[in-house]
């Protein structure tokens, strides 16, 4: 019965858990309630119906036994005049009736079952509202209050010297990294410099020998 998982869902339902998850706790206990108070008047409506269906089976089971034993002497009566056909007639329709009897019995004790069902599945949710309502204030006062301890440590965290000395070694960090570069490109200026000047150097090099080479053979 679907009525019946929805309340065995809500009664299961850890109420601290939904409300640690929630974004709106206040909204969610509150919601959590309504849903409890919704669902209760339902199982309440439904455990009056399943009461008046019981009372409507044990009538027509009432009935039909009554059937049953009024042509059981009906063909007693057949039996006691000689009137066998007649007897054998109302002993069939006593057994059809003895027989739709039993297909009573059964449905009387499955509605039975549903009644009491319906009934535990009203007093476990009753008790879980109950739970509820008197939870709900505490509840989201303790959410409120470890919202707010958290908002304040980490605020304090913020502000402590460990923050800052964090801070400040990230900055020292960028200011290395940003020297380092500077160096670098230095280097590579430097570098460049005295790869053309030793360029030239060779270049005066090889001049100089060309020139006492044609001095020697002029």
């Amino acid at each position: 019965m679907a009525l019946l998982e929805r309340v065995s869902t809500l009664v299961r339902a850890n109420l601290n858990d939904l409300i640690d998850k929630a974004e709106d706790p206040e909204k969610m206990i509150k919601q959590v309630i309504l849903d409890m108070q919704n669902q209760l008047l339902q199982v309440k409506t439904q455990v009056a119906i399943a009461i008046a269906d019981m009372h409507v089976l044990e009538k027509k089971h009432q009935e039909n036994e009554e059937k049953t034993a009024e042509w059981v002497r009906k063909a007693e009566m057949a039996v006691d005049k000689k009137q066998d056909d007649l007897a054998r007639v109302a002993l069939e329709r006593s057994v059809s009736y003895r027989n739709m009897g039993e297909s009573f019995r059964q449905q009387v004790a499955d509605q039975k079952q549903q009644v009491e069902n319906l009934k535990s599945a009203l007093q476990k949710l009753a008790q879980k509202l109950a739970e509820a309502e008197a939870k709900k204030d505490v509840l989201i006062a303790q959410h409120r209050r470890a919202r707010a301890a958290t908002k304040a440590t980490d605020a304090q965290f913020a502000t402590s010297e460990h923050s800052t000395a964090a801070t400040f070694d990230r900055m020292k960090d960028k200011v290395r990294h940003s020297e380092a570069v500077s160096q670098a490109r230095a280097e590579l200026f430097k570098d460049d410099v005295e790869e053309q000047l030793a360029t030239l150097e060779k270049q005066d090099q090889i001049e100089k020998m060309l020139a006492d080479m044609k001095a020697k053979r002029g």
